[in-house]
């Protein structure tokens, strides 16, 4: 598969969300397959902490490695993860990110911050952002113009 072929699994987990921010996540295992997919789900389970990243972290830490390492893995989003997301993203050693649309205002991967990036930390994963851009923010761009 290649990095679209990647989001675009990841465009599909988030038309799940309801009425949650429609964000999908998928993590990859080294071979492509799929170890866990899902939507942000803050509304629906009252936890902030319920980000699509999150859960498909959590899912995927208790199907591979030794129950949170995800070394040789892919994580695939359609928004650029928050501090919290990348944090968790560095802290699981997943190889690789990719994701579709910035966010300015609290994107952690170039965008406001560089989590991933920072030298201070003992793994960096290889970033690849802004793979279907349009098609990433066209979601949240839909999503938003119904909640006005």
């Amino acid at each position: 598969m290649n990095d679209s072929d990647l989001v675009r699994r990841a465009i599909q987990a988030a038309t799940g969300a309801g009425a949650d921010v429609p964000i999908g996540a998928v993590v990859f295992a080294p071979d492509g397959t799929v170890l866990a997919e899902a939507c942000n789900a803050r509304e629906a389970l009252g936890d902030p902490t319920a980000h699509a990243e999150i859960l498909a972290l959590r899912e995927a830490a208790t199907k591979y490695g030794d129950g949170w390492r995800l070394d040789g893995c892919t994580l695939a989003v359609t928004l650029e993860p928050c501090t919290m997301c990348a944090g968790a993203l560095v802290l699981a050693r997943v190889s690789r990110l990719v994701f579709g649309a910035w966010e300015p205002k609290t994107g952690a991967v170039g965008s406001l911050w560089d989590v991933v990036r920072d030298r201070r930390l003992n793994h960096r994963p290889e970033v690849h952002g802004g793979v279907l851009e349009e098609e990433c923010a066209d979601l949240l761009e839909r999503f938003f113009r119904t909640q006005r």
